[in-house]
């Protein structure tokens, strides 16, 4: 039995290579995606919470972030979607939970449009509502999170200020944690928000089935108008509201976080 107060941490050896994952927690499994470019250490306070309430949560680092392998192939949305299936298969999970947070929940709605069978329940945080529309408008957008390398380090500090609007003043923590995320792959820090931008998703929602949560921040300027849409698009998807936080929603809340998530999943238990 899988000690419930401390996450596992450990590898996955899948034909992406070894994909890195962290584990709390017994009961149903629930799956949990990040935004780019974190890694599963946005869901370390979540973990337990989901633990707590009879879960197992299980953090992905998804294809290239965190410490899991990065892929030879081009990063896109379908190829982080298969990642996170092998990743599954490896752990014998035949049905799961899934919840995804910004470029995680694009890729959670490929996973479940994919997998219909597999995935019961899907929460879909903060999750941009990608068609052609978006694709023409973010076209000509600044990149969010690139900086050129420098030798005197400036860059770090270019990284921060990149992220500060996004981030609560008094929480400079939170903040620390997507930078040291981000260094990790900052030679293709943008990859992720690319593939985002590039995926069909009105070619592919149609195919989910799932019961399904779409969750946003009421700060979250990026995602909080796709909500209806989302909404719209999933036959019988609820809708919610986090007060107070934005983008880094998960971190920033992570008890009023799981408290919807954890509700969810037991309504539809």
């Amino acid at each position: 039995m899988a000690d419930p107060t401390t996450p596992r941490r450990r590898f996955v050896d899948t034909r992406y290579g070894q994909l890195h994952v962290a584990e709390q927690g017994d009961g149903d499994p629930v799956i949990l995606l990040h935004q780019t470019p974190r890694s599963w250490d946005e869901y370390r306070d979540v973990l337990p919470l989901l633990a707590s309430a009879g879960y197992r949560g299980i953090a992905v680092d998804t294809p290239g972030f965190g410490d899991s392998a990065r892929p030879d192939a081009p990063w896109t949305i379908e190829l982080f979607a298969d990642g996170v299936l092998a990743v599954a298969d490896v752990l014998d999970l035949g049905g799961f939970d899934l919840v995804g947070h910004h470029t995680g929940g694009v890729i959670a709605v490929e996973v479940a449009a994919s997998a219909p069978d597999r995935v019961a329940r899907l929460v879909l945080s903060g999750t941009p509502y990608v068609d052609a529309d978006r694709r023409h408008r973010v076209r000509s957008r600044p990149p969010v999170d690139h900086v050129v390398p420098a030798a005197d380090g400036s860059h770090l500090l270019a990284l921060w200020r990149n992220r500060t609007p996004f981030y609560p003043d008094d929480r400079p923590d939170l903040l620390s944690r997507l930078v040291r995320d981000a260094l990790g792959v900052l030679d293709r820090v943008e990859d992720g928000h690319a593939a985002v931008n590039a995926y069909r998703m009105e070619d592919r929602i149609g195919l989910v089935t799932a019961r399904t949560l779409v969750l946003c921040g009421e700060l979250d300027e990026f995602s909080l108008p796709d909500l209806p849409r989302l909404v719209a698009a999933i036959p019988g998807a609820q809708s919610a509201v986090l007060p107070g936080t934005g983008v880094p929603a998960v971190d920033h809340r992570p008890a009023e976080f799981a408290a919807r998530v954890i509700a969810f999943l037991d309504e539809c238990g």
